[in-house]
């Protein structure tokens, strides 16, 4: 064969043996264009929670990306009422697309105050409920035999044994040394509002308002218990797992969340062998974390996707993983026993399914702006 029709014949070859390599390569490309991010298009949309949501989130997050490619999501955690704080301040150094506090009444304080400066609304949406919990005491089993004989919370015995300071005045061991009580900063975080707010009202005997906290009892009680409780953590996941960390002598009774205490009973368990009491406090407050999706410096397209995250978050699957994690469920059509490895199923000391004591709704943002005054003013 002539070397040019030998050429021409090696060129043709190679021509038809590309064309399916060609193909492929178009194929692929088209299928990484339907199902990759496209750049430009993907939104980002930045959630701000409260620490006792952390793990659940964490855990769902990779799941809402996958089925929705073109939306990411970044986590961030803080205090209830931090967040709120660091969102009006302008005190973070990213923009917000979403905030999570442990109480949507943080929210009506939010848009409340933001309403008085902007003059406009400031949600895309209405506060959304996504899960609940109450708020509960705790204690080492030994200790709270001692300070709870009758096996019921009560306020007074815990004001009684932080007046003596040491568990041998109160009928404990000598070894047992100091009384140490736990809770979370309230001026950063919701359950040391509900804390003090239930606390108040206990010494009261009655119902109360933003004006109960210039009673003169009121306010030796906020000195006694700011005393007695030696740096508070600025959330309640943080100050669980620094109660477990520590344990009796350091930290012996605590009010948490009832989430957390269940979802963090089994780490006690391995860590101190003899893990901690749940104890239900009559009455007790319901919180229900409640997100929005704010508009400062949010366009509508991002707050479509973060509407699809907040949509996503209330089907009966996620709402399983919240159960999970020790949260009650906002969608009814979830119970809390047949979900798989649900805390409820555990035989936790004192945990119960219904237990029988009087719910009351969270303080208003007055009463909650009042507490955190005479938190400050206490000495």
């Amino acid at each position: 064969m002539p070397p040019i029709l030998q050429v021409n014949s090696q060129v043709k070859k190679q021509s038809k043996l590309s064309k399916p390599v060609n193909s492929l390569a178009i194929i692929i490309v088209t299928l990484g264009l339907t199902y990759a991010p496209i750049p430009g298009l993907q939104k980002k949309i930045i959630i701000v929670s409260g620490t006792e949501l952390q793990e659940p989130l964490q855990q769902l997050e990779a799941k809402f990306e996958q089925a929705n490619p073109n939306i990411k999501l970044e986590l961030k955690f803080q205090g209830s009422q931090e967040l709120v704080n660091n969102y009006l301040d302008q005190k973070n150094d990213f923009q917000p697309t979403i905030l999570i506090p442990a109480n949507g009444e943080i929210l009506t304080e939010l848009s409340d105050r933001l309403r008085t400066t902007n003059n406009s609304e400031p949600f895309y949406n209405s506060p959304q409920p996504l899960a609940k919990t109450i708020l509960v005491g705790i204690a080492w089993p030994e200790r709270g035999k001692v300070l709870f004989p009758n096996g019921r919370f009560q306020w007074p015995r815990l004001e009684q044994a932080m007046q003596a300071s040491s568990w041998e005045k109160i009928g404990g061991a000598s070894n047992w040394g100091s009384f140490d009580f736990v809770t979370t900063d309230p001026t950063r975080s919701n359950s040391g509002q509900l804390t003090l707010n239930l606390w108040t009202q206990s010494k009261l005997a009655g119902t109360i308002n933003s004006n109960s906290f210039n009673n003169p009892s009121i306010q030796t009680l906020f000195s006694l218990i700011k005393k007695s409780v030696y740096q508070p953590p600025r959330s309640t996941d943080i100050l669980l797992q620094e109660f477990i960390v520590k344990g009796p002598n350091e930290a012996d009774v605590a009010t948490v969340y009832e989430s957390v205490a269940l979802y963090r009973w089994q780490q006690s368990a391995a860590s101190k062998g003899k893990p901690y009491q749940i104890y239900y406090l009559d009455p007790s407050i319901e919180t229900t974390a409640t997100a929005v999706i704010v508009r400062r410096n949010v366009d509508a397209g991002t707050a479509k996707a973060a509407r699809q995250f907040l949509d996503f978050l209330t089907q009966p699957e996620q709402q399983a993983v919240f159960v999970q994690h020790g949260f009650r469920p906002v969608n009814n059509n979830v119970d809390l026993k047949t979900v798989q490895n649900s805390p409820w199923n555990q035989n936790i000391p004192g945990a119960e399914i219904k237990p029988s004591m009087q719910i009351l709704s969270p303080p208003d943002s007055k009463t909650t702006t009042e507490i955190q005054r005479q938190w400050e003013r206490a000495n």
